[in-house]
Parts: structure tokens; sequence; C-alpha cells
């Protein structure tokens, strides 16, 4: 193997220590000082979407391209968007047809075009990963990119990048992943019986079993049978199947569920109409319409159950999916090809609030893809109702920015003990790291301008810091939690 950093066209990759705090020197000095009291803390990953099953086998991942390129959607969706088609980056047609199987080729496609993300998140995280977890001192370019997939490839078969050996070295207290509510959580079976002590936990997703007019649905309710070996002829052994599946899920250590949807409606349905669309379902008469109200109704029965069993609900609302219809009937979903849109939340999310937005059992975490409501409803939402958290910039908002405006427009009326924190929601391992350092840098430059303008002092500003970067997303998530909502449940 030969160094890239030997290669005399190879310009030095740099991280500045005062990466993306101000200009101006007395903010920036205060924000590095606040910064270096967060930098070291563990790392809280309660949502994301890391499989699992590399961290239960440990061995080496197979090589750079399949950790760092195929999995990250937001790679995937810049070069298709600039006119490289999907089978060049490894991903097949699902009907059949060629696709690139060299990772080599793959690799050289993004050197060739990392210049497209620069001022990206995806840029900023590339760059963390590159040059401190594998140590790569040039930048990634066409002609550097040969000589840093063979940098990295070889120190992935070196036991210190072993994945449990960088999940210790990220210093990751607990790593969320999540889940089919038809899973049958193998990986995080495996994990528990291994004797290590590294903390994966799974997360309940019920989103294919609630979409009752999807094509895929009467496979999807197959599977959840199969789950209790019996079969769900009505709507009340559906309930039944999911509660089981709820318990599976918490005896293995969940402490959340995770929904998304385009909308947030919330509708209470009486028992009789939730059963005759149950029905209509299964015989596979079930439109858009039903879809809506039936999942609207069964958001009412995840809050309903969350108060019993204490999983904290999360609401990721704001995406419609498979935007490009083209690209969805080639590939399937997941490929970059979702969009966001205007989202309403006070009447969409009043029925389930007024139900069960008082009740000190249930924890709700919202999250949204449309910036206009963080002042408008999220904030006011989470500085009344007890059970309402604010998650973090997600998605498209997850970037220097977009967790700027979010801190700004949602802070002065919800505080930050409403909020959750920071999560990271990763597809790639190692770009867990990369999205925590930046995290913590726009929250301390954030606090260190509020001491600026007097609005906080500097003793504020360090135990705020230390929240958002650690606690609240414990807090919110419930991860040092075991029998106190049942202990609150007794009482009631």
């Amino acid at each position: 193997m030969r160094d890239a950093s030997l290669d005399v066209t190879a310009q030095d990759l740099e991280l500045y220590q005062d990466r993306f705090f101000d200009a101006d020197p007395g903010i920036r000095r205060l924000a590095r000082s606040i910064f270096e009291e967060t930098h070291d803390l563990p790392i809280v990953s309660p949502h994301g979407h890391v499989d699992p099953l590399p961290l239960a086998l440990n061995t080496p991942f197979p090589e750079p391209t399949a950790l760092m390129i195929l999995p990250d959607h937001y790679i995937l969706r810049m070069l298709y968007s600039l006119g490289i088609p999907l089978p060049r980056l490894g991903l097949a047609p699902l009907h059949g047809g060629a696709a690139e199987k060299d990772p080599r080729k793959i690799w050289q496609l993004l050197g060739d075009h990392f210049h497209y993300f620069r001022a990206t998140p995806t840029a900023i995280w590339l760059n963390y990963q590159l040059r401190q977890v594998f140590g790569v001192r040039s930048k990634l370019d066409g002609n550097t990119a040969p000589l840093i997939y063979d940098e990295i490839r070889e120190k992935l078969e070196s036991p210190e990048f072993l994945p449990r050996a960088l999940f210790d070295r990220f210093s990751i207290e607990v790593l969320a992943t999540t889940d089919a509510a038809t899973d049958p959580l193998t990986s995080h079976a495996a994990i528990r019986s291994s004797g290590w002590r590294g903390r994966v936990i799974p997360t309940f997703r019920p989103d294919a079993l609630l979409q009752i007019a999807s094509p895929s649905w009467p496979s999807e309710l197959e599977k959840l049978s199969a789950t209790q070996s019996a079969a769900i002829t009505d709507y009340a052994g559906y309930l039944r199947a999911l509660q089981n599946r709820r318990s599976f899920f918490c005896g293995m250590g969940a402490t959340a569920t995770d929904h998304g949807v385009e909308e947030p409606f919330t509708e209470r349905l009486p028992d009789e109409i939730a059963a005759r669309l149950f029905a209509t379902a299964l015989s596979g008469q079930a439109h858009a319409a039903e879809q809506r109200i039936f999942e609207a109704h069964m958001l009412m029965e995840m809050a309903r159950m969350s108060c019993e069993d204490g999983l904290v609900m999360q609401l990721h609302a704001g995406a419609l999916r498979n935007h490009n219809r083209r690209l969805f009937d080639s590939h399937g979903a997941n490929v970059g090809g979702d969009i966001p849109r205007a989202t309403e939340f006070t009447k969409n999310l009043r029925a389930l609030l007024n139900a069960y937005g008082n009740d000190a059992r249930l924890r709700l975490i919202l999250f949204t893809l449309d910036e206009s409501t963080y002042s408008r409803e999220l904030a006011p939402l989470a500085g009344h109702y007890p059970a309402v958290r604010l998650g973090p910039a997600w998605w498209f908002h997850d970037s220097i920015e977009g967790m700027t405006r979010y801190r700004r427009r949602t802070a002065e009326t919800a505080g930050i003990y409403n909020t959750a924190g920071f999560n990271d929601d990763a597809r790639s391992f190692c770009s867990i790291p990369a999205r925590h350092d930046l995290s913590r840098r726009i929250d301390a430059n954030w606090l260190a301008g509020l001491v600026a303008r007097h609005i906080i002092d500097d003793s504020d500003a360090r135990s705020m810091a230390r929240a958002l970067a650690y606690d609240l997303a414990k807090d919110a998530y419930r991860l040092n939690e075991s029998s106190s909502v049942r202990q609150l449940s007794e009482q009631d």
C-alpha cells in the first residue's frame, strides 16, 4: 500500500480546529472553549439506521465502498442528480439489468465527482471520516481515489478497525437501530448473547403494517401472523399481535418506536369502524382514503400502547416518499427520491394530544421537514404539552445552517429542555462520530453567540452544551429508565 499523502498531486486534507465557528474572534474563542467540554462526551445515538449485523459478527468490513458509499443515500442522491445512473453506483434494477460490481470503480466515481459535494454536510462528514477515522492525509479527488481506497481497505483488515473496536473508539454509549415490527432481531440477539458489553438496541417501526392500501400490506400481515404462529383474521387479533411485538422489542432492549408519515394526522375511530376498515383491507379493497383514516386511528393506538409499555413514540413527518416514480419503479424505495412537503401539526395532532399529551407516561418526539413549523407550531406545542419533545433538525436540515435555524426558531418558545438533543439518523456507521462532531460544534457556536449578547452567561452555556450533546437524548429516549413508567402507571 502506498500512502495517498505521497502523491505529488494530492492536496492536504486538513480539519481546522475552529471549523464551523463564527468569524468573530471573540465568539470563536468562546465557542472553541465550550466545544472542548463536550467533544469527548460519549455518543448517544438513539435514532438511526445502521445495520446491526456487522456488530453481531464483528468480522472486518468488506471494503470502503460498501462501508461508506452504498449505505449513504445523501451520496447516491447527489451523484444521481448530476447525471450518474444508479447502476453505475452499484444499485441493480429490481427487475433485472446490469449494475457495477467493482467497488473500486464506484469509489473512483465518488473521487472524480467529489467536488459536487463542496459546502454540503456530506462533504463535512466524509472528510471527517477520511481524516479522523482512517487517518487519510490527502483530499479525495480523481487522482487520489485509488490510493485512498487501498489505504482504507488495508486498515479495515486490522483488528483496530473491526466493528466493535470502532464502536468503542467512537465512544458510543448506546446505538439504536430502526427495525420493522416483524423483524426477528437476530443480530440483536447475537450481540446480547456474545458477552460484548456494547449497548445496541432495536427500535419498533410498524409503518408497513399500518399502510392497508399498499400492495405489499398482505405480505406484511403474513409476516406478522408468522410471529404469532397463527393467522390474523380480525382487528382485535391484529392489535394483540402488535402489542405482542412491542413486548418482544422491549425484551430486546428497545426504548422507542418510530413512525414515518407524510402528514401527522390523528383521529380516534370507534372500534367497530376500525374493525370494518381492517376487514376491508383483508378483502383487498382498501383505498388511499381508507388508509389515511386507519393510519390516523392507529397512531392513536400506538400512543395508547406507549402509555402502557413506556416506549417513546417518534413521529417523522413531512416526507413525500418516492417522488421520482421512474426511480421507484426501477430501484424501489430508499434511493433518494423523497422530497419535503408542507406539513400541519396543530390540527392534525390535536386528537392525540388531547387524549394523551398531558399523560406523564407518554413521550412523543416530533420531527419535521417543514422548517416553517418550528416557531409557528412545534415549539409552542413542545412548550405546552408535557408529553412532547422536539426532535433535532432532520434529514435535509441536518446541516450547519439547518441546525442553527432550528435552535434560533425554537429555543425562545420551547427552551432547550423540551428538545431531544441530537440524534444522527445515520445509515453509514463511520459517519456517526462525524455527525456528532458537527452538531456539538454548531451548538457551541450558537451558545457562544448567546453569551456574547448577554442572553445567557458562560456557566449557563457550558451546562446547556452538555445537555445538548449528551443529557437530553438520554432523557428524551428514556435510556436511563427501567421501571419508572410502570411505576407511574401503578401510581395512577
